[in-house]
């Protein structure tokens, strides 16, 4: 089966520097595809991306050995199962709350006796290769989303289910919750507090920590604190960044320092 390069990174203790695809385009995502990210993950949540996009898009990251993975839209075992289908290795799912969202959550990731996940990997087979069913359930991967005070008041209950490789910060919406602005890079102290909680919390567990950053500077300090997986800004950021660099530079004002931390994808 083909490498997981998300699964050997971890295996070595490394961390793994993570893109974001938030535009539906075949040619931006081989586009970063080719810039030297582990891993790739298409936003079908808060990006502008629907499953047609998103196959095309998983076909274009399998042009290189960066590991697809896909942010599905909500809890919903049929769409989790279809990503997995389509050549997704790995699958970020939003707003896990508690213990029973976290069961359904790995149960629909892996096939019997050890999920529920239902046989048909029209895609998988032709990324992965035709060993998939025998690997597939050692291969795939999933991150809980932590989030909301529901999921921080469960937090033990969530890294205690069998088989959750990884739990995501969503730096935006556990900001909301925490009543302090929405925004990725967090220097308010609730939100700080309750980071660095879930960072004690996974580790104890086993559970990998993971989390979601609007700058590289901001990823690298998450790295040296210990998260084992760190999503650097976002296609879309990234274009608007280098665009508005150019244009500051031709026009003689201040640059932007870089993709924006403010809490959009």
């Amino acid at each position: 089966m083909r490498e997981n390069r998300v699964g050997t990174l971890w295996g070595r203790g490394e961390a793994v520097v993570n893109g974001w695809l938030a535009i539906p385009n075949v040619f931006s995502a081989e586009t970063m595809a080719h810039a030297g990210w582990d891993s790739l993950t298409i936003d079908m949540q808060h990006g502008v991306v629907d499953y047609a996009a998103a196959v095309s898009m998983l076909t274009a990251i399998s042009t290189t050995g960066t590991t697809p993975m896909v942010r599905v839209p909500w809890l919903d075992p049929g769409i989790i199962m279809k990503m997995l289908d389509a050549g997704a290795y790995g699958v970020i799912c939003p707003m896990i709350n508690t213990r029973a969202d976290a069961e359904l959550f790995v149960s629909s990731l892996r096939y019997p006796p050890r999920g529920m996940r239902s046989f048909g990997p029209i895609r998988a087979l032709l990324h992965a290769g035709p060993d998939y069913a025998r690997h597939a359930n050692d291969t795939v991967f999933g991150l809980a989303m932590i989030e909301t005070r529901q999921a921080l008041d469960n937090l033990d209950e969530i890294l205690s289910v069998e088989g959750l490789d990884a739990v995501y910060v969503g730096p935006a919406d556990l900001s909301l919750a925490l009543g302090c602005t929405p925004r990725f890079d967090q220097e308010e102290k609730p939100v700080v507090e309750a980071i660095d909680m879930i960072l004690a919390k996974a580790k104890e567990h086993g559970v990998v920590p993971c989390i979601h950053n609007g700058t590289a500077e901001y990823a690298l300090r998450m790295v040296e604190k210990g998260f084992r997986f760190v999503t650097v800004a976002s296609d879309a950021r990234l274009m608007a960044a280098g665009a508005q660099a150019t244009v500051a530079a031709m026009r003689g004002g201040p640059r932007p320092k870089g993709p924006g931390t403010s809490g959009t994808y």
